[in-house]
């Protein structure tokens, strides 16, 4: 019987614990994508109104729809400054939306968190990517890093917690 010398880890390892740093929006749109494949439970995004890193384009909208309908009890939580761009120019992101109300919410930040400017991306409490300006494109993305992401989760409640109804599932009146 010929023995395996292959390095790679079993099919359900978790991935390896590394910490990125990222220079350009291109690298953080991959890796946002990377981090959608790894989630498990859930997704936490923050962000000004999610227009620049790519959350209408058709293959990260297959990403989420995928990871919602996995199974029961997943969550993708949304959280921006300004609605108005996925009201606009998002249609399919507000259609994973009715999609998957259930499993799916958009907030706007209230008064008290406007003045965060760094976007958050939170998934399963053990990776994240913290963009560190809105205006700047450098972050830091952090795989199998839960102490780490455990601070950024805590931020990210902080402005969850401030959170008002953002956009609905259904909209009447149209």
């Amino acid at each position: 019987m010929a023995s395996s010398t292959s390095t790679d880890p079993p099919p359900d390892a978790p991935p390896a614990s590394r910490s990125v740093e990222l220079a350009t929006v291109a690298e953080q749109i991959a890796a946002i994508d990377d981090l959608i494949a790894l989630a498990r439970l859930r997704i936490r995004v923050f962000d000004q109104d999610l227009s620049q890193t790519g959350w209408n384009l058709p293959p990260r909208i297959d990403r989420l729809s995928a990871f919602l309908r996995g199974p029961r009890g997943r969550r993708l939580d949304v959280i921006v400054h300004d609605t108005n761009y996925l009201e606009t120019a998002c249609p399919r992101m507000l259609k994973l939306l009715r999609t998957h109300c259930h499993a799916m919410t958009i907030y706007r930040t209230g008064t008290e968190a406007q003045g965060a400017t760094d976007p958050l991306l939170i998934v399963d409490d053990r990776h994240y990517l913290h963009r560190f300006h809105f205006a700047q494109p450098r972050s830091t993305m952090g795989i199998e890093q839960p102490e780490q992401t455990r601070l950024l989760a805590n931020r990210f409640d902080e402005i969850w917690a401030t959170g008002e109804p953002g956009i609905n599932a259904t909209v009447l009146g149209l």
